[in-house]
């Protein structure tokens, strides 16, 4: 662990860190949120599945554009024009009482969301060495996953207490401080988009970057299901309160997975440790289906967290040998717009799956959509060559140098 001591005492790493927490928190936070917001005023579970999935599509769906406009300006006036915006729809949802009118508030809150992990992902190649981006990916990853953690329990504590409105306002305080904190950083000022090669082909139309779209699709929905399928079990088990720690064993498993993610040798090739990984991520999700809402789901999202985890590191270091040249954010941002929007489907279906068959169905899609994902990228692994290589010294600088600030 003294690759991650090392990586913290680099200059500007406990800051980015610090900075963009409260606001990962309350990513954590919303989806719950939104859940028992819906529940505790329709009492529907296919309402409530459906405003997440609203929610997630509208923010999803709008992704791969922020993401463009960051490549293109920078970062600090996206984080402070949408930081305010998406504070205010988390304030007004949570003042509504209609399903209609909740329905459409979470819909847009989405359009609203600021681009927090967008950002973040790519400052790290502009403020580390290259030997320790791997570890740096993963610490970032773990930071993530512990907002995802911390987020559901909170939400879900919240939200099951004698002032449930608290859930909704508390997540609009820790998006307005970590993003205002955000916008403030020095990193994030310093950070200058990298610039596109004249023959750079559209990201729609890279055939690297259309396999993994296509890869998204299935993992957006089948974990757009699992998403909803948890809560509605629970609920329909009436041990709602279940939820935050099943969901919290899986974070916490999420957060060793991506740490042990980071210690994996540099010898490795992100394309071999992605695949081999994922076959994991696969093989641990079978019994899925096949519990229920108490220590035997906690158990097996235990290990699917620390596969998982692992494999989150791996995914954005493909990811990145593999994108076109000065798509740093953009590319990012139309993977999650493909993947969120067909988890906002999954979401969706699985509030109405759950109500009129059984939530176990929504767990049962959630393992043959990872066993699709890794026959895609198993099938068309050619198309990610290029992160077979393992990157030179040389290589790294070069790419940090075109990225970073003269000022840094």
């Amino acid at each position: 662990m003294n690759r991650y001591g090392e990586l913290l005492r680099l200059p500007h790493v406990k800051p980015l860190v610090l900075s963009a927490f409260p606001s990962r928190m309350a990513y954590g936070m919303v989806g719950l949120s939104i859940f028992f917001k819906t529940i505790h005023e329709t009492n529907s579970i296919p309402l409530a599945g459906l405003a997440i999935g609203l929610n997630s599509l509208s923010g999803s769906f709008t992704s791969g554009v922020r993401g463009s406009i960051i490549d293109r300006y920078g970062q600090k006036w996206p984080i402070r024009i949408f930081v305010p915006a998406y504070v205010t729809m988390l304030l007004l949802l949570n003042l509504t009482h209609s399903s209609k009118s909740i329905l459409i508030l979470a819909f847009i809150l989405g359009f609203t969301a600021p681009p927090i992990n967008l950002s973040v992902r790519p400052i790290w190649k502009s403020i580390v060495p290259a030997d320790v981006l791997r570890t740096a990916y993963a610490l970032d990853t773990s930071v993530i996953n512990a907002s995802g953690v911390i987020g559901p329990i909170l939400a879900t504590t919240l939200a099951l207490s004698s002032h449930p409105s608290s859930a909704l306002i508390t997540c609009a305080a820790s998006m307005l401080i970590g993003g205002t904190a955000l916008s403030f950083n020095k990193a994030v000022h310093n950070w200058i988009p990298e610039k596109k090669e004249t023959d750079t082909q559209p990201l729609w139309r890279h055939p690297a970057m259309l396999l993994l779209m296509f890869e998204g699709c299935f993992i957006g929905f089948g974990w757009g299901a699992f998403n909803v399928g948890v809560p509605a079990f629970a609920t329909l088990q009436h041990v709602p309160h279940r939820t935050a720690w099943i969901l919290s064993t899986m974070g916490i498993a999420n957060i060793i997975g991506g740490l042990l993610g980071g210690l994996v040798s540099r010898r490795s090739s992100p394309l071999k440790a992605m695949l081999t990984t994922y076959a994991l991520w696969f093989v641990v999700s079978i019994p899925l289906a096949f519990t229920r809402p108490d220590w035997s789901m906690a158990l097996v999202g235990a290990f699917i967290g620390l596969c998982g985890g692992a494999l989150q590191v791996f995914y954005w270091e493909v990811m990145e040998a593999v994108r076109p040249r000065g798509s740093a954010t953009a590319s990012m941002g139309w993977l999650w717009t493909v993947e969120g929007s067909l988890a906002a489907l999954g979401s969706a279906a699985g509030g109405w799956i759950s109500k009129m068959y059984s939530p176990q169905i929504c767990l049962a899609i959630t393992t043959i959509s990872t066993g699709c994902g890794l026959a895609i990228v198993t099938i068309g692994r050619a198309r990610l060559s290029a992160a077979k290589r393992l990157p030179s010294s040389e290589q790294d600088l070069l790419a940090m140098e075109d990225n970073a600030s003269p000022n840094q």
